[in-house]
């Protein structure tokens, strides 16, 4: 048996009232927004600058600190900007490189945007020119000399100090590049800085692109208007970071399942021995909160019953499967066990919206790997039947790509942070300001 707080309505009850046909619902807030589409149909964008706000934090190779060694991200920004380009809009690509913190740097990843040129210039199909600032005289010399169908892309944003701090002065400056815009960076879409929200002031228009709109629908849908069951899977080493999301979701889930090394402070809210694993001191009251609040709620908070136990951190430890009442000192548990894997896998099947955060142990070593691979084949297998499966965080996101599934999940979310706020609940400045409709 896994360790549950038992709901009031068991997922078999539930599914006889879901309807036989799956689909995934835009909630209002996603509604409300425009979107690059509307933008189109209310302005005609031949010859006009639109300033797009993306994410091109790509990894460089370690040995050259130049060449792009995965183009995701710049592949993710191609519909959007096809798009604008296809309708005769000028698009002038903005975006961080890294965290220079206000320096300029000249190479590397908190450096100059150059890497992505040659790389953009491939997939658009069009040459891309390249200015090195994102504001003042020259910058803006260079948008007003755009004619039609043209790309531009400005400099590390970053560079600017007043980026994180939404300086009006340079969301001013952005804003006399172009009278329109559009935000496709989900992944920063919950800072308010000059380049996502300040910046929106200084426009006639702001809509959301092709990524942020897919996003909005696919996580506000599913979590707000889900197709239920609806079941969380999370994840990751500590309690503390995923606080909120597990509140939230206690008040929107029917099942909630719990893995990573958060678990060993539930554990020890239960009372368990839990040997050298990592355990929050000062969390394990609030653990036990949010196990109460799970059952005043209805829902089940499902915890492993099993983990697989190591002697030291390491890919090389010796590595054995124990009950979790049964951890001995010195061992700490890096993964869940079979019988979990196993338990999860069924309560997988029985759910028709899935959300994955969080890896099930550390994954980045192939001992401690099954559980995180074992739960990502689950979601595969859930897609296939027309369940509708969210990846949302980076270490999920790497996980399931890295378990061969990545492509066999309905959707995988861009922004780790972002996707984390907006699973509880919290309005994201970088949506919030663009326009309604």
């Amino acid at each position: 048996m896994l360790i549950k707080l038992f709901a009031s309505k068991t997922p078999t009850a539930i599914a006889r009232s879901v309807p036989s046909f799956r689909f995934l619902h835009a909630t209002p807030q996603v509604l409300a927004k425009l979107n690059v589409e509307g933008l189109a149909e209310r302005v005609n964008l031949e010859g006009q600058n639109v300033l797009m706000r993306v994410d091109l934090n790509v990894p460089l190779s370690k040995e050259d600190d130049v060449t792009v060694t995965d183009d995701t991200r710049l592949r993710a920004i191609v519909p959007t900007t096809k798009f604008l380009l296809n309708k005769g809009a000028n698009v002038i690509l903005c975006s961080h490189f890294g965290r220079p913190k206000g320096e300029i740097i000249e190479k590397g990843k908190n450096g100059r945007l150059n890497p992505v040129v040659e790389p953009l210039k491939a997939l658009l199909g069009v040459d891309v020119q390249k200015v090195n600032d994102c504001m003042g005289e020259e910058v803006e010399k260079a948008a007003q000399a755009l004619t039609k169908s043209q790309v531009l892309l400005l400099e590390n944003t970053r560079f600017h100090k007043g980026e994180t701090k939404n300086d009006p002065i340079l969301s001013a400056g952005l804003g006399k590049l172009a009278d329109f815009f559009v935000m496709d960076a989900f992944g920063t879409a919950h800072r308010a800085h000059s380049s996502t929200e300040g910046v929106t002031h200084h426009m006639k228009l702001s809509a959301a692109g092709f990524l942020l709109d897919k996003e909005l629908k696919y996580l506000k849908g599913a979590v707000d208007n889900p197709v239920r069951p609806l079941a969380a899977i999370v994840g990751g080493a500590k309690v503390s970071t995923k606080i909120p999301v597990i509140e939230s979701l206690i008040k929107k889930c029917d099942v909630v399942l719990l893995g990573g090394g958060m678990i060993f402070t539930f554990y020890r809210a239960l009372g368990y021995k839990t040997g050298a694993s990592i355990v929050e001191e000062d969390m394990i009251e609030l653990a036990g909160k949010l196990m109460d609040q799970a059952k005043e709620a209805g829902v089940k908070l499902i915890l492993p019953t099993d983990v697989i136990l190591a002697d030291k951190f390491a890919a090389d430890a010796n590595v054995r499967t124990a009950k979790v009442t049964d951890i001995d000192e010195g061992w700490m548990g890096l993964d869940i066990g079979p019988e979990t894997m196993d338990a999860f896998s069924k309560e997988i099947e029985q759910c028709n919206t899935l959300v994955f955060n969080g890896p099930m142990g550390v994954f980045e070593m192939a001992p401690f790997a099954k559980g995180t691979f074992a739960v990502a084949e689950s979601l595969a297998k859930a897609t296939a039947r027309g369940a509708t499966t969210i990846v949302g965080g980076g270490d999920a996101v790497a996980a399931v790509n890295q378990a061969g599934f990545g492509d066999k999940v309905s959707h995988i979310s861009t922004g780790g942070g972002a996707s984390l706020e907006l699973l509880e609940g919290k309005v994201l400045p970088g949506v919030a300001a663009l326009t309604e409709v």
